[in-house]
């Protein structure tokens, strides 16, 4: 699906999301990533929601977010409640959601100047 056209001035922006992967920036991810106005991170861990850790969402946080968008393939998929419950001890929010979702909620917020941080879990074959 691509997305409508947007202002990507503010930082990097998810152009279309599909079985195909992700674009952002004319680039095709096919794999999962993290997505943040100013920083794409690859090849992100988690290859489905199953296996979402602890340490998986270390890694966003460690982009001092005010929310996180959790991505979780196809289907919303919460993650266990110590490990959602964990990040928001640190006073950042989370919101989960089907990666299609995600990726529009991202774009949004983004856009709006907020400090987000997108983790996009595709699990494409």
């Amino acid at each position: 699906m691509r997305f409508a056209e947007a202002d990507d001035s503010s930082g990097h922006l998810v152009e279309g999301y599909g079985p195909e992967g992700i674009l952002v920036g004319g680039r095709r991810f096919r794999s999962s990533l993290i997505l943040a106005p100013d920083r794409i991170v690859e090849d992100w861990g988690p290859s489905s929601a199953a296996v979402l850790a602890r340490e998986h969402l270390e890694t966003l946080l460690a982009l001092d977010p005010q929310l996180i968008v959790l991505g979780t393939g196809d289907t919303q998929v919460f993650p266990p409640p110590e490990v959602y419950f964990w990040v928001m001890e640190r006073g950042v929010g989370i919101e989960v959601m089907d990666t299609g979702a995600a990726c529009r909620t991202y774009n949004i917020l983004m856009s709006e100047g907020r400090r987000v941080a997108a983790g996009l879990i595709l699990g494409l074959t």
